[in-house]
């Protein structure tokens, strides 16, 4: 049996990462074979990393992947991945009161995000529903989380996973603001965020949020 080869002997391991893509496009060893041009024997020994590409056929299998060559051989810095208290950027959606730190880095094949954030007082939620999973971890302060229409209330150092795709909504109803620690899936929010804003140093758009960042009073629509 052949041994699989490993980063240090100058072949990067590539076929996680074009397996987890193209399950995200949902295209199957045909489809993605037919694509780029090489058999579905041969794919699927690319993706088991029984078989190196070479640089042409990845770049053939990567343009049908929809990304470029370096998403699957580009590595993050040790710098990039580390975050501190008290240097993290605070950024903001626009027109909202929440603030994001963001604690995820970027780098290609990721699947998670994770943000430190800041509910104000009185802030309310729109009910949404996504792809992927959610993790919450409430910090600081107290929180309403809807799921399904079901209400719970979380306090300090309370913990809820749960699906995206079951429609939830949260707010703020007390008189401090909450943070809470967000992991996720949800894709939006692996972008990076824009330039600060004018007039607020340090603080930026959000790519996105898990729920429409809209903030209201009253109940759940």
């Amino acid at each position: 049996m052949e041994a699989k080869r490993s980063e240090g002997e100058g072949r990067p391991l590539v076929g996680a990462l074009i397996r987890a893509r193209r399950r995200q496009l949902q295209l199957t060893l045909q489809a993605l074979g037919d694509a780029a041009g090489v058999s579905v024997g041969y794919l699927s020994q690319v993706e088991r990393d029984l078989a190196t590409p070479s640089l042409g056929t990845l770049a053939a299998i990567a343009a049908s992947l929809q990304v470029g060559v370096d998403y699957f051989i580009a590595t993050p810095s040790l710098a990039s991945a580390l975050t501190r208290d008290g240097e993290r950027r605070a950024f903001s959606v626009s027109g909202s009161s929440m603030l994001y730190e963001r604690i995820g880095a970027d780098f290609a094949g990721n699947v998670l995000s994770s943000f430190i954030i800041t509910v104000p007082p009185g802030y309310r939620s729109e009910t949404v529903a996504h792809e992927g999973e959610e993790i919450i971890y409430l910090l600081e302060g107290d929180l309403a989380v809807w799921v399904e229409g079901e209400e719970m209330h979380l306090a300090a150092g309370d913990g809820f996973h749960f699906r995206g795709n079951r429609p939830h909504a949260w707010a703020n109803h007390a008189a401090a603001p909450a943070r809470l620690l967000w992991t996720g899936t949800l894709p939006l929010f692996r972008q990076q965020e824009d330039a600060a804003r004018p007039g607020r140093p340090g603080r930026g758009k959000a790519p996105a949020a898990p729920f429409n960042d809209q903030a209201q009073k009253g109940e759940t629509s």
